[in-house]
């Protein structure tokens, strides 16, 4: 698929705007030569090749390293050896040519170089490959005296994890296919012959091509009305009400990040207490919880260590924040903690009044302004109190079973979302809109077509995996799926039950409808009852439905296509204006 798209799609597209990928095969003499001495300059001083042979077992390959296969056969004894050469990572994808406008896949004009590595050697063959090795850690984490510690460990074992995926070039010669299955000890199932360019993560590096006419128009990321002057706590605006919060679209370090700044800072706030999941290198949030701390501050983290890919930051943070006073805990055996909430208890008049931050994003200041997420800023001291309950079972050894308002996975998340799906089919003309970024889990699935066959009219707005099948007669004709892809990334989950004659019940949260996030991760779902935060939820929703420039639908017999167009709406476009109305700018009005 990713190959099909490349051809059919991405490589016109960007020879439109002046970008090509051009083949070794279809450059001429004076591109051959410029490409040798970028080879020479460049790309020869930090390639290694490898022998394989009695004195030379098969070298390590590392998870999605790129590596050329090579048969070499020695003139003189007419011997074939096979090598390895691997791509390293600080090389360039592809290679530009002088105009700065083609460029070529470094594997190719490592190929046609390949005797400067092998002086005095024929060169039989070559073919690039990569391989894909298991990167799921196995901790035990009821054994393990010092889960961090035990972390650490499994981090170094990842890099040696079992070969999953082995791509290779379709037209590899079964002599070198069978050479590499041999030695990574994997079968065929686990081969996946590509026609086409491997490793088309690479084309990332394209984005740094001076083509301003292709680019986005530059959006700076808004401030909240209600937070605009700097006057004014944001606890004393909290007071006034709820304060829903949209990324990029509302400014993340003027909002969410201001807000635990402003409790870092303040005097009268007595305790912060914060999951966190995926945290940025230099992140403004773990700077001003671990000034709280020096300050004097009660302030209690919990860092999951077991965030995918994120382990090792995570693990830095961990360290950083404990040396600073913070008391730092990584959650509960065998439960991923994914929630994303913080809480803040402050001294007013001699008593304590809590303030919370319930999101569906990671309190990360970069990927805020490419992920598309919602959170609510809140005075409601019900929330508080559930979120004070929810923050010692995380730390403590209690076994909370039920919680005020907050639904909370895997306790009672489930059986919340089910039952308010049955509760829509059990009336006349129910409706239910779900935004996720995956929808998987079959109990929930099943609840859904039972409710679409009762009459309940669904709409389904999912980014990425869905299990459902919508359309299908006698099972989901009530049911529609789309997709929206863009700019940003979707990334808010927004649940939402009921009509304008009874009411809306919202909920938000950082849990998709997947078995990990209702039953094996720590999650909190929180009901949206503020009416100003429920009219921008259902703007967010209404928005994305109509949308026909950056949404995909999804037919009964499983495949994508693009919705026809209608309405003239593209989601991040609509939302950006929207939020510049809300701060009293146009469009050409540089935030």
């Amino acid at each position: 698929m990713q190959s099909q798209l490349m051809k059919r799609s991405l490589r016109p597209t960007l020879e439109a705007t002046g970008i090509s990928i051009v083949l070794w095969k279809r450059l001429d003499g004076d591109d051959r030569a410029a490409m040798y001495q970028v080879f020479k300059d460049k790309l020869f001083p930090v390639l290694t090749p490898l022998a394989v042979d009695p004195a030379h077992p098969f070298p390590y390959i590392s998870n999605l390293s790129f590596n050329l296969a090579v048969l070499v056969r020695d003139p003189e004894t007419d011997a074939s050896r096979f090598a390895r050469v691997k791509v390293p990572r600080t090389l360039p994808r592809f290679v530009a040519l002088p105009d700065g406008e083609r460029f070529v896949p470094i594997e190719q004009v490592i190929g046609a170089n390949l005797s400067e590595l092998f002086p005095g050697m024929q060169i039989v063959e070559r073919h690039p490959f990569r391989v894909t090795r298991n990167a799921d850690l196995e901790v035990e984490e009821d054994e393990a005296e010092d889960l961090l510690e035990a972390i650490e460990s499994e981090l170094v074992r990842r890099r040696f994890g079992r070969v999953v995926r082995l791509e290779v070039e379709r037209n590899i010669s079964p002599a070198i296919l069978d050479l590499l299955k041999r030695e990574l000890n994997i079968e065929d199932a686990q081969v996946y012959p590509i026609s086409g360019l491997l490793g088309l993560g690479g084309l990332w590096a394209l984005q740094g091509v001076d083509l301003p006419d292709s680019r986005y128009e530059v959006f700076t990321p808004t401030i909240p009305p209600r937070l605009a002057d700097r006057e004014e706590s944001i606890f004393d605006v909290l007071k006034q009400g709820d304060l829903l919060v949209h990324h990029p679209y509302d400014s993340f370090m003027a909002s969410t990040a201001e807000f635990i700044r402003q409790a870092a800072k303040d005097p009268d706030v007595l305790a912060i207490k914060q999951t966190l999941y995926r945290i940025s290198a230099g992140s403004p949030v773990a700077h001003s919880l671990m000034e709280a701390a020096e300050d004097g501050k009660q302030v209690v983290v919990l860092v999951e260590l077991k965030a995918r890919f994120d382990e090792k930051r995570n693990i830095e943070w961990a360290r950083s924040l404990e040396e600073a006073g913070v008391h730092v805990v990584y959650g509960m055996v065998g439960l991923k903690t994914h929630t994303k909430v913080t809480l803040v208890i402050r001294n007013e008049s001699d008593s304590l009044v809590r303030y919370a931050h319930i999101g569906t994003g990671n309190y990360n200041d970069r990927t805020a302004r490419l992920y598309e997420d919602v959170g609510i800023l809140t005075a409601d001291q019900e929330l508080g109190a559930d979120l004070g309950d929810l923050f010692n079972a995380l730390t403590g050894y209690g076994r909370q079973k039920s919680y005020r308002k907050l639904a909370v996975a895997p306790v009672e998340l489930r059986a919340r979302i089910t039952e308010l799906i049955r509760r829509e089919a059990e009336v006349e003309g129910g409706h239910i809109v779900m935004k996720m970024n995956s929808l998987v889990d079959r109990s929930i699935i099943d609840a859904l077509y039972e409710a679409s066959q009762a009459g309940t009219r669904i709409d389904l707005i999912v980014r990425g995996i869905c299990c459902l099948r919508p359309g299908v007669p006698g099972l989901s004709d009530n049911i529609t799926v789309r997709s929206i892809l863009g700019r940003y990334l979707e990334h808010s989950r927004i649940y939402r039950f009921g009509r304008p004659e009874r009411g809306f019940v919202y909920l938000i949260g950082s849990a998709d409808m997947m078995p990990r996030n209702l039953d094996r991760r720590i999650e909190a779902v929180t009901p949206v009852e503020d009416e100003a935060s429920q009219e921008r939820l259902e703007e967010i929703l209404d928005i994305n439905r109509a949308d026909d420039h950056l949404a995909w639908e999804l037919g009964p017999d499983g495949g994508w296509s693009r919705r026809a167009a209608k309405n003239d709406v593209d989601t991040h476009l609509a939302l950006q204006e929207r939020a510049r109305q809300r701060a009293g700018l146009s469009m050409d009005t540089d935030a």
